[in-house]
C-alpha cells in the first residue's frame, strides 16, 4: 500500500510541478499518508524493527523486557497504545485502522540464525531451489553480518522491491473477496467497500481524478487541437 501511494504522491507532484514551471494554475491536493506509520515501524534508530533487533542481541532480553522498551519508548505516539491490563500486547494505529500485537513469541521469531555449515550443505544440493533459498555468503559479507534477523532481511527485500519499482512503469491489480463465505454469486457490497478503503484504492481515485482524467502526449494533444489555433500554427 506504501509503494502505491508513494509512486501516486511522486507523479502527481511531478505533474504539479511541471503546471508550475508552465504557468498553470494548480492547487495542492491533500491526501492521507501513512510516513509516521512506517517511521514507528522501520525508521532506524527508534523504530519497533531496531529495538527489536537490539533487544535480540542481548542473551537476557525476554519479551516482557522488550514490550515494557516500547511502552517507554512510544509513551504518547499518536499511533501507538498500550491495551488495558496488557502484558505483552501493543496497538497500532494503522492506515485501516488499530491493529494489536502480541509480542510473546517477537523474539524468538526474529532470529534468524543459520549455521554456515548448514548453510554450506544445502547450497550444495541437486535441487536448484534449495540451492537458491541458500546461496552462500562472500568473506566480506560473512564478516559484517554478525547478526541476522528477519526484520534485516524484510527492511532488505523492501528496499531492492523499491528500486525495482523505481526503474519501471507498475500496474496494479487489486484482488478483492466479494463475500466472507467464499461462496459463489454472493457479494457483499459493505465488505467489497471496505476492502477498498482500507487498501487505499478509493483516496487513490481521489487523488487521480484531481488531477487530468487522462494523461495524452503532447504530439497526440497538438494533433486532435492545432486548428484551434491557427494564428499561432502560422506564426510559429
Amino acid at each position: 500500500m506504501r509503494s502505491c501511494n508513494s509512486i501516486l504522491t511522486s507523479t502527481y507532484s511531478r505533474w504539479s510541478k511541471n503546471g508550475t514551471n508552465e504557468r498553470k494554475t494548480t492547487s495542492y491536493e491533500e491526501f492521507i499518508d501513512n510516513q509516521d506509520v512506517l517511521d514507528l515501524i522501520e525508521k532506524k534508530p527508534g523504530g519497533i524493527i531496531a529495538l527489536l533487533d537490539e533487544a535480540c542481541m542481548f542473551p537476557k532480553s525476554t519479551h516482557e523486557t522488550f514490550e515494557q522498551k516500547m511502552y517507554q519508548t512510544y509513551k504518547g505516539h499518536k499511533r501507538f497504545s498500550k491495551p488495558k491490563l496488557a502484558r505483552t500486547d501493543f496497538t497500532i494505529n494503522h492506515y485501516a485502522g488499530d491493529v494489536t500485537y502480541q509480542a510473546d513469541q517477537f523474539l524468538d521469531k526474529n532470529k534468524d540464525y543459520v549455521v554456515a555449515e548448514h548453510q554450506a550443505l544445502l547450497n550444495a544440493s541437486k535441487c536448484p531451489f534449495v540451492t537458491n533459498l541458500f546461496p552462500l555468503l562472500s568473506k566480506e559479507a560473512s564478516k559484517q553480518s554478525k547478526f541476522s534477523s528477519i526484520g534485516i532481511h524484510f527492511k532488505q527485500q523492501l528496499q531492492a522491491l523499491m528500486e525495482t519499482l523505481s526503474t519501471t512503469e507498475p500496474h496494479y491489480i487489486r484482488c478483492v473477496k466479494p463475500n466472507a463465505v467464499l461462496k459463489l454469486v454472493i457479494f457483499e457490497n459493505f465488505n467489497v467497500l471496505n476492502q477498498l478503503r482500507c487498501g487505499g484504492v478509493l483516496e487513490a481515485i481521489r487523488i487521480s481524478c484531481a488531477g487530468y482524467p487522462t494523461k495524452r502526449t503532447f504530439d497526440e494533444f497538438f494533433d486532435l487541437f492545432d486548428m484551434l489555433v491557427p494564428d499561432v500554427l502560422d506564426g510559429s
